[in-house]
């Protein structure tokens, strides 16, 4: 009986392998029994993401280039090694902030006000053409959000307005790190999904809580909503924010792709530490700052960045607080304000140690903190110095950190994107 059975699954096994020569001319593959390869069916080269610009993969030193004058002896000069990625030419802007607290305000309008259509897939979806037509002050509309709205004992003169603490992006993320440790090979997929709910809108009140006895209520009160400061970074964003953002930025360029019938691409993220650095340079691997060096100020005299000159002589670089995301030259990746104007978040954990253990190609050391766990574990790597620091901050090399749920009125973040860099047909970026 085991020989018959034996003899039916051989004979099964030949019929399936000699049918293939059908199945592999369908797909436009010669039946000539070789091995030939299948290219991914459909795949579509995203071209060059606005905003961004390429930075080709190198080597260079990660490192100071200079004095560590606090003696703190947290940033070990060392070689590493960095593949290409996409980053935003300039730090993350009120205006493109806003689109997205914009979004998931009428997400949330929607779906109260039953503004929902059935996918193809069986989903419910929202419908974003009825979603367009809200008429925030229309006295129905009003009623029918009410969840959105702030309680009467929180209105001013009883004026109806949107709740900031109500408007909550719903996140989930894969945690590949958890998932690629050997004790959980066979874990199920759900465990490694992390859901949270966060708030989206900036703490405004940063700008008042960050310096003591000193008057800052107008950028409290106009700094994110007044039209003049539209293409300045955006300000008052914690680390958990800045990360639901890059999520909210990647599902809406796959929301894109799927509906023309494309393949989706690979996240947007914060940079890593190194990458940060390695972007900042801008390929002068030895020199203090992204133009070079060894001074803040070019032949003439004129100031390179926005930071606290002398003993505080602020406005004398051109900007008092915060100036314009693309002021001053870009360096020579493209890239605006690597240093100075707002100091930038990054997905690295601060350790002190952290140097002398990290590999040597695309170094990187993550720590997915949650609430309950210590403070030293909140803490994030920050980049670049800010309007309000002196110049030593504003070094490539110089590393700070913030805790993941702390905003500040002088940190903002950039994004990144791994994706193959956009050729002509001649095959030159």
């Amino acid at each position: 009986m085991k020989t018959k059975l034996f003899t039916a699954i051989a004979v099964l096994a030949i019929f399936i392998l000699t049918g293939c020569g059908k199945s592999g001319k369908s797909k436009g593959l010669p039946n000539d029994g070789q091995l030939h390869g299948v290219a991914p069916a459909s795949r579509y080269i995203l071209p060059k993401p606005p905003g961004m610009v390429y930075i080709p993969p190198g080597t260079f030193h990660m490192g100071p280039s200079d004095e560590d004058v606090n003696y703190a002896f947290t940033a070990r000069n060392k070689q590493v090694s960095i593949s290409g990625f996409w980053m935003d030419a300039t730090e993350i802007t009120n205006n493109e902030y806003r689109q997205f607290t914009d979004w998931v305000r009428d997400s949330i309008a929607g779906k109260l006000l039953g503004y929902v259509k059935q996918g193809a897939d069986g989903n419910e979806y929202l419908d974003w053409k009825k979603v367009s037509t809200i008429k925030w002050n229309d006295k129905a509309t009003m009623e029918k959000i009410d969840a959105m709205i702030v309680t009467p004992d929180n209105r001013i003169f009883g004026r109806k307005e949107i709740d900031p603490q109500k408007i909550m992006y719903h996140s989930e993320v894969f945690d590949f790190k958890e998932a690629a440790k050997r004790e959980n090979a066979n874990v199920p997929r759900g465990k490694f999904i992390v859901r949270y709910d966060i708030p989206v809108y900036p703490d405004t009140l940063v700008w008042v809580r960050d310096f003591a006895y000193s008057y800052n209520e107008p950028m409290a009160k106009q700094y994110y909503s007044h039209p003049a400061f539209g293409n300045y970074p955006v300000v008052g964003v914690n680390w958990k924010q800045a990360t639901a953002f890059c999520e909210w930025r990647t599902h809406l360029l796959n929301s894109f792709l799927l509906n023309k019938n494309r393949n989706t691409e690979s996240p947007f993220r914060l940079p890593t530490e190194a990458q940060w650095e390695y972007a900042a340079r801008g390929g002068r691997s030895q020199s203090p700052y992204p133009w070079g060096g060894p001074y803040l100020r070019n032949r003439k005299g004129c100031l390179l960045a926005n930071f606290k000159p002398g003993r505080g002589n602020y406005p004398e670089d051109g900007g008092f607080y915060t100036v314009r995301a693309d002021a001053y030259w870009p360096n020579d990746f493209g890239l605006y304000n690597m240093a100075g104007n707002v100091a930038e978040w990054t997905s690295s954990l601060y350790y002190e140690g952290g140097y002398n253990f990290q590999h040597d190609m695309n170094p990187d050391i993550r720590w997915n903190a949650t609430d309950q766990d210590p403070p030293r574990m909140k803490r994030k790597v920050i980049r670049g110095g800010s309007w309000k620091d002196v110049g030593y901050f504003l070094q490539t090399s110089t590393r700070s950190y913030e805790y993941q749920d702390t905003s500040k009125s002088y940190i903002g973040f950039r994004c990144v994107i791994d994706l193959p860099p956009v050729t002509s047909k001649k095959g030159r970026k």
